[in-house]
């Protein structure tokens, strides 16, 4: 089942948006937090987003341009600025398609269903784990966090990752090992921890300061 985020401050619209999805049998998510759309982004995953220009704090070309940083997901502008200027600026910015309000439901889903077929037949999404405004992808294995990337050795990468993927829960030192270990690397306590410190260094020299929590005896957590 395919995933769709929309990104529509009128209620109405966003609610007629989610029910059309509903009805093609779409998972549908749609933005409450304007504030921070990329949070809201990283949690759900999207395969493909439908943006409005027009919304509170930041306007659609800025979130459009967030997302590209970090992602090619498919996006589709919604929006009643229709005229050829705002078209172009949208293309500019990364978007994929451009539908101009009022618009016809049939054409939507139709112009939906062709962009996921050219995106998904060929490639699959890449996710993003998203802590405290750092964006880790994991397709690439970089880290970005302030529109900067942070460099990451493997084995920094894998521990990240480890502790990403099981945001708010503590990941012990022999499942770190263990991860480790099945990338034919061995590595025994005292190199995991002086991997995890020069993490830890790399991350509080980025404004990532306390990224990760050290749980004595237990292991290590992002939280």
């Amino acid at each position: 089942m395919y995933k769709l985020m929309i990104v529509e401050d009128d209620k109405g619209i966003a609610e007629a948006l989610a029910d059309l999805a509903r009805n093609w049998e779409f998972n549908v998510h749609t933005v409450e937090n304007f504030r921070n759309v990329m949070s809201e982004y990283s949690d759900f995953q999207p395969h493909l987003i439908l943006l409005d220009i027009s919304l509170p704090f930041f306007d659609g070309y800025h979130w459009c341009s967030e997302i590209r940083k970090i992602s090619s997901v498919p996006i589709i502008f919604i929006s009643s600025a229709s005229d050829n200027m705002n078209m172009i600026m949208a293309m500019n910015m990364g978007a994929d398609d451009f539908i101009a309000k009022p618009f016809d439901q049939n054409v939507l889903i139709a112009k939906i269903h062709a962009l996921l077929r050219r995106t998904y037949d060929f490639a699959d999404s890449v996710p993003i784990l998203e802590h405290k405004g750092a964006f880790l992808n994991t397709g690439n294995g970089t880290l970005m966090y302030m529109d900067k990337p942070i460099p990451l050795s493997k084995n920094e990468y894998r521990i990240l990752l480890c502790l990403m993927e099981s945001k708010g829960k503590v990941v012990s030192r022999e499942k770190l090992m263990e991860r480790l270990w099945k990338t034919d690397i061995f590595i025994d306590e005292n190199t995991l921890t002086v991997n995890v410190n020069r993490l830890r260094k790399k991350l509080d020299a980025a404004g990532l300061a306390d990224f990760i929590t050290t749980k004595f005896g237990v292991g290590y957590i992002v939280e």
